[in-house]
């Protein structure tokens, strides 16, 4: 019953994250950069430094627990500074792709990369058993089978429908790119690995994982404000911030969107406080939750109508795919 709560936990994260990127439609009058670097300071700095406290018990603090491992720390951070550049680039991949087909193959990329080079990196790498290694493959034929509907899909529309369902759709270099996302991203997964000694002995296992989770963030958050500031100053943007007319809706939906990404590893914390009994589900934790993503984002793909004017087949194909990604989340359980 644990496996199931700590599944359903992490599954509730993943469709917050999917559904973190529907506010951005709200965001009025701003450039990306205004807009990318706001909703960062919420899902990077905000609510991760919120959720690292719920894990310092009285008496205690984060910088006490940095400065006893800075070893440790410096690696989350160096890590997720390049995990940042994933962000940015994942941006691009779903402005090339849609947010179906974009997070699909992006986070496809990130779900197996990250799940394998993670124990690489640590020395771990006794936790790639067999079981992992086929959820790995499965979850990788699922990620196949969408870029597939992806191909299909480009390939049967004009370039009018094309550009009604996604206004900059461009299928070879939205490829491109998110295989260049999905490649940083698994750093993530990597700066976890290494945050391991960042927790108190007192703090209970749900909560364990969220300090070095902020100091992945913290690195993320520097890379993505240094491009952000160098965009507002190359395309002379710095009057976004000046206008307090939109400053209640921009800053309301930039704090929505953030609060909805940081839910994902939130949500992975807690989850995997459920998952400590089955060594295999905590070493392919990091891949569920982005099959989960790829999943709730297609379902987000078709309510926005991304995946309109296609084939029966086509889309098909696409639900055939997300239907190997739900079998993935539970196979490396049931093998092991």
């Amino acid at each position: 019953m644990e496996i199931v709560i700590g599944l359903l936990i992490i599954a509730i994260g993943s469709f917050c994250q999917s559904s973190s990127y529907v506010p951005i439609n709200k965001v009025r009058e701003w450039s990306w950069e205004s807009f990318w670097l706001t909703q960062g300071v919420f899902a990077w700095l905000l609510f991760p430094l919120v959720g690292a406290l719920l894990a310092v018990p009285s008496g205690h603090s984060l910088m006490e627990l940095y400065s006893a491992n800075p070893g440790d720390a410096l690696k989350c951070m160096f890590f997720g500074a390049l995990w940042g550049v994933g962000g940015l680039t994942f941006g691009l991949s779903m402005r090339y792709l849609g947010v179906a087909l974009g997070q699909s193959i992006a986070l496809g990329t990130c779900a197996g990369l990250g799940t394998i080079l993670t124990p690489l990196f640590t020395g771990n790498t006794g936790d790639l058993t067999a079981a992992v290694w086929a959820g790995v493959v499965v979850t990788l034929a699922g990620i196949g089978i969408i870029g597939v509907a992806g191909a299909m899909k480009s390939a049967s529309l004009s370039e009018e429908e094309k550009k009604e369902a996604v206004k900059d759709f461009n299928f070879t270099k939205g490829i491109i790119v998110a295989l260049l996302a999905g490649f940083m991203s698994a750093c993530f997964s990597i700066g976890l690995g290494f945050g391991g000694s960042l927790a108190f002995d007192e703090t209970p296992e749900i909560f364990k994982s969220l300090p070095a989770t902020l100091m992945v963030t913290l690195g993320g958050f520097i890379t993505n404000a240094a491009y952000c500031l160098y965009q507002n100053g190359k395309n002379k943007s710095w009057g976004d911030y000046g206008r307090k007319d939109l400053y209640v809706n921009n800053i309301l939906f930039c704090c929505l969107a953030g609060l909805l990404w940081y839910s994902q590893f939130f949500g992975l914390s807690l989850g995997k406080g459920f998952l400590k009994d089955s060594a295999v589900l905590l070493t392919f934790s990091w891949c569920i939750l982005m099959a989960l993503n790829v999943v709730f984002s297609n379902v987000w793909g078709i309510i926005l109508k991304e995946w309109k004017g296609c084939s029966k087949k086509t889309v098909a194909v696409l639900v055939s795919g997300i239907i190997v990604l739900a079998i993935s989340s539970f196979l490396p359980q049931l093998i092991g």
